[in-house]
């Protein structure tokens, strides 16, 4: 299995990019978040990487971070998304995007990729809502890896071109959110939604504020 290339980029195409690792061209296909983030042919780059395996295929797909080549696997585990849809998904919303719409269940955001129906979007909510915390917590430690230097680094780059008017907070701060609401008795899929909408409706929050505002969420009613 290859779990990883570093190597120079010889070609870009409008799906995929070409790596040269040491004289062996690898084709590598990303989402179009992910192929905005790299960095220019010529250039060295180091990628994640996802091997599709079948009968009349071998097939790279490349990710920047372990949280994004997470949640492409997930993806791919839901019935009616194979590689191409997933990259759609991801694509649009980015690795942070799919974690918030799944933990609040929001199967129209899901939807807003090219290719996806209600019906698939709904599936995908779904059948991932419970795997939406541990992906949380991988992104809080992959996010502080450094940018790649040379062809024996690994890149983290972060979203996408064209970020939205506010950042969210950061995934270090939304998983010690979770890991805190999780250590109090919380189910995690239930603190995954709060901690995500914490996170949405208020961007800037740390840790202590995010708690906070989860744990409002999570009140009983009335």
């Amino acid at each position: 299995m290859i779990g990883r290339l570093a190597g120079r980029i010889d070609y870009r195409a409008a799906d995929h990019v070409l790596i040269d690792v040491r004289g062996v061209g690898y084709l590598v296909y990303c989402s179009e978040r992910t192929l905005r983030a790299l960095p220019g042919t010529g250039e060295h780059v180091a990628l994640y990487t996802d091997l599709l395996v079948r009968e009349d295929l071998l097939q790279l797909y490349g990710f920047t971070t372990l949280a994004e080549k997470e949640w492409h696997r997930l993806l791919m585990s839901v019935q009616g998304v194979g590689a191409k849809a997933s990259l759609a998904i991801l694509g649009t919303l980015g690795p942070d995007g799919v974690g918030r719409a799944i933990a609040l269940g929001d199967w129209n955001a899901v939807k807003t990729a090219k290719g996806i129906g209600p019906k698939t979007a709904q599936r995908v909510v779904n059948e991932l809502k419970d795997k939406a915390p541990e992906v949380m917590a991988m992104a809080a430690v992959s996010s502080q890896a450094a940018p790649v230097q040379d062809t024996d680094d690994v890149i983290e780059t972060p979203g996408p071109a064209t970020p939205a008017p506010v950042a969210p907070s950061g995934p270090g701060a939304q998983a010690e959110a979770l890991s805190a609401l999780t250590n109090l008795g919380y189910a995690p899929g239930e603190a995954a939604g709060a901690v995500a909408q914490a996170a949405g409706d208020t961007p800037e929050a740390e840790t202590a504020e995010l708690i906070r505002l989860s744990l409002r969420l999570l009140a009983p009613k009335g």
